[in-house]
């Protein structure tokens, strides 16, 4: 079965199915990069000037020549003039890890939505940064095609992430997609404003007595 959660974005009708993936996410090859350590844990240090992707992992990734595919952000940067044609064909969509910047995206594909698919990669869930890109692409960039969280996404964060703008999610192949699709339902009426709904919900009910 697959583990692609889409939502239905049409306005009349709401909800979400398990669908299967057309899209092939490209993975840069292993880093020679010693890790740091800090505190016992592997952490990625985002520091200005530092790499955190080598050409060579760039030069040495291998994009299929035909068919639907992600490719990370540092190789569509750098490749963006070779990819050109199957950009216009709708066949390239970007992925990004969340210590990457959008303004780095935007920079080199000013109009988003020549994307097809925008997609978030979390290596391991540690903070909220998920949800603040999210909310920037839809909001700030005005992104508006489909929008994906792959990688360590957990069930209890799927109807945030739907606040937050995303459209779907490609859970590991550890975790049920069927347990996960139900946690859209968790909640039946948010107070606050988000993406998804922007009036908070003392707005949307008539309470005059």
């Amino acid at each position: 079965m697959s583990n692609l959660i889409q939502l239905n974005t049409d306005n009349i009708k709401q909800g979400a199915k398990i669908a299967e993936n057309n899209w092939l996410t490209i993975e840069l090859p292993a880093s020679n990069i010693e890790a740091r350590k800090q505190a016992g844990k592997v952490v990625l240090f985002k520091l200005t000037g530092e790499q955190t992707v080598t050409d060579e992992q760039i030069a040495e990734t291998v994009i299929p020549a035909t068919g639907k595919v992600i490719v990370p952000l540092s190789v569509f940067i750098a490749r963006k003039e070779t990819l050109s044609a199957r950009i216009t064909n709708g066949e390239i969509g970007v992925w990004l890890d969340t210590h990457e910047l959008l303004a780095d995206l935007v920079s080199h594909q000013p109009d988003l939505n020549a994307l097809p698919i925008i997609a978030v990669h979390v290596e391991r869930f540690a903070d909220g940064r998920i949800f603040s890109l999210g909310t920037l692409l839809r909001t700030r960039y005005g992104f508006k095609n489909e929008l994906r969280a792959f990688g360590d996404v957990l069930r209890d964060q799927l109807f945030f992430l739907k606040r937050s703008g995303f459209s779907s999610f490609l859970l590991r192949a550890d975790r049920s997609a069927i347990e996960a699709l139900a946690s859209l339902n968790d909640f039946t009426a948010p107070y606050q404003g988000a993406v998804d709904e922007p009036r908070p919900v003392f707005t949307r009910y008539n309470r005059a007595s």
